[in-house]
């Protein structure tokens, strides 16, 4: 079966929070200092793909790497000492998306240390912060990244794949990491029922078929998917559609998170209703023009959503996140994957 997962059980499985007695930093006996440790919800242990990390006490200096964890944060109300530099989809150049500018104007919070990631993980950056903790729950965190972070301050890496946590998990596991756990669930419902609404003014989408691909005009011999360990590909079930058999098959055996195949096997793709993509305007028109790939019902129809290479918050907002769900360009893809549905041929 394919790694679809629920909304509501999403979290639970992937993450496992002990409280307990514990003291930390208290002598035997303490019951004070123990029963105050136990009302706060801390100590909290939570486990991922580099083992468990404990998080003692509330932390009150929180920084965040890699994407959207700081989101996370922000959403329940707690401002990041650092967060990474955002250099895709980042329309203006100051290294913030835009529902992030707007989450903390809304708090009114000052603009956080912002981290410079184009050459990966600034270790010295996020020292120089001196957090309590750091949130990487969505990441791509290598072993030797963990280790060289967990010597900064106590690290919630990512629960099984890299770059394989969906929105629901990001939200809480960090939420978690925070004490916030009931508030990031109740969030994640919050945010399911607003795409809900969303959703329902397009019937036509709930049980199309569909894959998330971004289009290579250079090289027309692979076709490219994002398989069902992505938050992106994930999304579009989130929104009502099934993933195209071949997503599910070959996302079987597999923990990557794209999959590529020769075009020479296009009859892979013969079920496919709506094809999702990156690229440009000449795009569809391309896809058409070429012999193998104009095969594909979806681009055959022109039931295919494009989005924009460039630093296009569109495109960013296809990745979900705990700020980006509520914004109007959530809303815009919604309404072009309605719109490419509506396309669709019995």
């Amino acid at each position: 079966m394919p790694r679809i997962r629920s909304l509501v059980a999403v979290a639970a499985a992937s993450l496992l929070v002990l409280t307990g007695c514990a003291t930390t930093g208290t002598t035997a006996g303490n019951d004070t200092s123990d029963q105050a440790a136990e009302s706060s919800g801390f100590p909290v242990t939570i486990e991922h793909a580099f083992g468990t990390t404990t998080i003692s006490e509330k932390p009150e200096r929180v920084a965040t790497v890699s994407w959207a964890n700081q989101e996370a944060a922000l959403a329940l109300g707690v401002v990041p000492v650092g967060m990474p530099a955002v250099t895709w989809g980042d329309d203006d150049d100051n290294g913030i998306l835009p529902w992030v500018e707007d989450k903390l104007e809304e708090l009114g919070a000052e603009t956080p240390v912002l981290f410079d990631e184009a050459e990966g993980i600034d270790f010295e950056a996020v020292a120089d912060a001196q957090p309590d903790i750091i949130l990487a729950a969505y990441s791509g965190l290598t072993q030797e990244d963990y280790d060289t972070l967990t010597k900064i301050a106590p690290v919630v890496a990512y629960p099984d794949v890299a770059w394989g946590t969906t929105w629901q998990e990001l939200t809480t596991i960090n939420g978690t990491a925070l004490g916030l756990k009931d508030e990031a669930e109740a969030l994640v419902d919050d945010l399911t029922a607003h795409l809900g609404e969303l959703t329902a003014e397009y019937p036509a989408v709930a049980g199309k078929t569909t894959i998330f691909s971004s289009f290579d005009a250079t090289d027309l011999s692979q076709i490219g998917f994002y398989s069902l360990e992505d938050p992106r590909q994930l999304f579009l079930q989130d929104l009502g559609f099934e993933p195209a058999a071949t997503v599910v098959e070959q996302s079987e055996n597999t923990d990557q998170f794209w999959i590529t195949n020769s075009t020479e096997e296009i009859e892979r793709f013969s079920d496919l209703d709506v094809l999702v993509t990156y690229g440009d305007d000449t795009t569809l028109a391309q896809m058409q023009a070429d012999p193998l790939l104009a095969k594909i019902p979806a681009v055959a129809s022109g039931a295919v959503v494009v989005l924009p290479l460039s630093n296009a918050p569109l495109s960013a907002a296809a990745n979900p996140s705990p700020l980006s769900i509520t914004n109007d360009l959530t809303a815009d893809f919604v309404d072009l994957l309605g719109e490419a549905a509506a396309k669709v041929t019995e």
